[in-house]
């Protein structure tokens, strides 16, 4: 089955190509933002992963909750406390912020940002009560300046992701690396917009990311990709038809891998048999 990537700069093909070999995998996606635009967790929520996904704006909230019904999905920041904080919102696009200089700077570039608060909880609080001690396969931070504060809310000693992406600013400039890597990861790549770690316990896992996306790893870009190329009217129709049916299929899957219609299917069996 070819792979289709849906994340703005392959984030999801490294991802695929490192954990394709496991089934029902989880994921925590911080700044989830839109479900299929731009998403990392798309393409694994196709194939029967599921996991949670932390978002404060209502427009990227409600579709989430829509379209990832066996996601979890959080009406919320992460941070370091359960203090309500400030949301420098922008409508239609992925540039929302907690951080004030941030979006105080996207207001004086004369940007929509609107003023709102929001619910804040810390990424510890959220994998106590919705991990459910499952592991994590990957946890995407994409916060716009907020990334140390996220960073510190985590209990990376109870909670130990086997691969974290961040999305960093091209200056690369933070000082919140530090948090990571002294809980026991490695840096292992920066691929123009995330900075990528694996954690000690899964270093057999660096190959994966020796070489960029190509070829060999079958993937096709969605339909309406930032780097595809403009297509006709019936070559769209067509597209999002095929989009359709991969969508059906992908939700056909996931039930099928879902306890309940497991448990469905051995009370069938055991009906059968009586």
């Amino acid at each position: 089955m070819t792979f289709i990537s849906y994340a703005q700069n392959f984030e999801d093909i490294r991802l695929w190509r490192a954990l394709k070999q496991f089934e029902n995998g989880f994921y925590i996606d911080v700044g989830a933002n839109d479900p299929t635009h731009d998403s990392v967790t798309k393409a694994f929520y196709d194939r029967g992963w599921t996991g949670i996904n932390v978002e404060p704006m209502q427009t990227y909230y409600d579709a989430l909750c829509q379209q990832r019904p066996n996601d979890t999905t959080l009406q919320c920041v992460a941070s370091d406390s359960a203090d309500d904080l400030t949301l420098y919102g922008i409508p239609g696009t992925g540039l929302s912020t907690v951080d004030p200089a941030t979006g105080q700077e996207r207001t004086a570039l004369g940007m929509d940002v609107h003023r709102q608060t929001v619910k804040a909880r810390t990424l510890t609080s959220i994998c106590e009560q919705h991990a459910q001690n499952r592991p994590i396969h990957f946890l995407k931070i994409d916060v716009e300046g907020h990334e140390e504060t996220v960073l510190r809310g985590m209990d990376f000693a109870t909670w130990r992701p086997w691969i974290i992406l961040i999305e960093t600013p091209w200056a690369r400039d933070h000082t919140w690396e530090h948090l990571v890597t002294d809980a026991g990861y490695e840096a292992v790549l920066f691929d123009g917009i995330n900075t990528w770690f694996l954690a000690n316990e899964h270093l057999n896992l660096k190959p994966a990311f020796y070489i960029p996306p190509c070829n060999l790893d079958n993937f096709q870009l969605c339909q309406g990709h930032a780097l595809s190329y403009p297509v006709s009217d019936a070559d769209q129709q067509l597209a999002a038809a095929l989009q359709r049916a991969e969508h059906a299929e992908a939700q056909l899957r996931a039930m099928q891998n879902s306890r309940a219609w497991k448990a469905i299917q051995k009370l069938k069996k055991a009906l059968v048999r009586g």
